[in-house]
């Protein structure tokens, strides 16, 4: 009788809790925690006694075919929305992409120069052209590749496409605004044509192209001044 009495002393200050409150124990620790719990961290916090791998089983079942399941991930567990109801999660959002001083450059010349070759391009601007700044303008769907030049090399050309006369509301590539508008509108410097260079060559092309991308265009087109009908 007396070697009995110590085994009843520890099962009563030792007793689990009913298999019902871990599972209420296990759904609380998940609920309140930004991270998956594992078995053994359950099992740290529960009272000693507790049986987590068996109050998971229970919970897991009682939220089947719920908009909110427990899933198991990697060693531990987590609440996670229901995968046939992921698309209510779902938002579409409008993302505002600033175009680089590069790209706005070489859309405008691709715009007022189709079609036109990577080395032309980089002819007018003066600079090399990254072949991240084309990706990102045919990415955008606003230039694409034109026919190829039958010239040594058969370099391939760009053009501007539909959704670029689309999303400026042109017509065609005719529409596009002059300089004299631009310039008239404010929009670019006025600078006065240098004479003709001693090798002939007409430096008005340079400096018109230059003028088209100084900073106070640039600054027009993020401010939306020629967003949607002026920019090149």
């Amino acid at each position: 009788m007396t070697d009995n009495a110590p085994d009843k002393t520890e099962d009563s200050l030792f007793r689990a809790p009913p298999l019902a409150e871990q599972e209420r124990m296990i759904e609380a620790l998940l609920f309140a925690s930004a991270e998956p719990v594992s078995l053994p961290e359950m099992e740290a916090r529960m009272p000693h006694g507790s049986d987590p791998a068996e109050a998971m089983v229970l919970l897991r079942k009682r939220y089947e075919g719920r908009g909110v399941q427990v899933a198991k991930i990697g060693d531990a567990y987590a609440f996670r929305t229901a995968a046939d109801l992921g698309f209510l999660m779902a938002r579409e959002q409008v993302e505002q992409r600033k175009l680089s001083r590069a790209a706005v450059e070489t859309l405008a010349i691709v715009a007022y120069h189709q079609p036109v070759t990577r080395a032309e391009i980089e002819e007018i601007r003066g600079v090399s052209v990254s072949r991240g700044t084309v990706d990102q303008l045919i990415e955008l769907g606003w230039i694409k590749f034109g026919r190829r030049r039958m010239t040594p090399g058969r370099p391939v050309t760009y053009v501007v496409t539909p959704e670029f006369l689309d999303h400026f509301g042109l017509e065609n590539a005719r529409d596009l605004p002059g300089l004299k508008e631009l310039r008239d509108a404010g929009l670019l410097e006025s600078r006065p044509p240098d004479a003709e260079g001693e090798d002939g060559t007409d430096p008005s092309r340079d400096l018109d192209t230059d003028d088209m991308f100084d900073d106070d265009a640039e600054a027009a087109l993020d401010d939306g001044l020629i967003h949607d009908d002026d920019a090149p």
